[in-house]
């Protein structure tokens, strides 16, 4: 499928996309292929029917839990999120029709500083070619991005820095007056 700017604008804005939302609880799925698997089978299905229907999708899979995550399959013309899709009139001209891509996204506060990432999955054709092997492909992400959350080690904000900071000035100065 391929798709204009204006027509992908358009769909974006009014949300007319095939919207999916999966609610899981993370030690419902923990590290288990076998357990994500049946899960990024019906994202995956989502997607394909969406280019069989010529339809822009969004389906996510929400994980609750100590460290909260949300992955989510887009299609899109770039790797941008549909809540940024008014940025994506800078990167393409009008009335050219552009391939559709599916892009895999993480949002949590334990995956970076920006609290997200994007990636490309997959082409509509990988998708319509062979849909087991893009199942497989978002699996390994999935357990990749849980790992990185896991492990992820939040920075110390600037405020812990601002008062170290005042503390070290303080104990030089009183150490001037002795």
């Amino acid at each position: 499928m391929k798709i204009n700017l204006e027509d992908l604008n358009d769909k974006i804005e009014n949300q007319d996309y095939i919207q999916d939302l999966e609610t899981v609880k993370y030690g419902d799925i923990s590290k288990s292929k076998s357990k994500i698997k049946p899960y990024a089978e019906k994202m995956v299905k989502e997607v394909a029917a969406a280019f069989k229907h010529d339809s822009l999708v969004q389906t996510q899979l929400s994980v609750t839990g100590q460290r909260p995550v949300t992955f989510a399959l887009e299609t899109n013309i770039i790797n941008l999120p549909y809540s940024n899709y008014k940025k994506i009139a800078n990167f393409f001209e009008e009335g050219q029709e552009y391939p559709l891509n599916v892009y895999f996204e993480t949002r949590s506060d334990y995956v970076n500083v920006s609290h997200f990432r994007i990636d490309q999955l997959a082409t509509e054709e990988e998708v319509e070619k062979d849909t087991d092997k893009v199942v497989d492909q978002l699996v390994e992400a999935i357990i990749e991005k849980l790992k990185v959350v896991r492990e992820y080690q939040v920075p110390e904000k600037a405020t812990a820095k601002k008062k170290e900071t005042k503390k070290s000035k303080t104990t030089k100065k009183e150490t001037k007056k002795k």
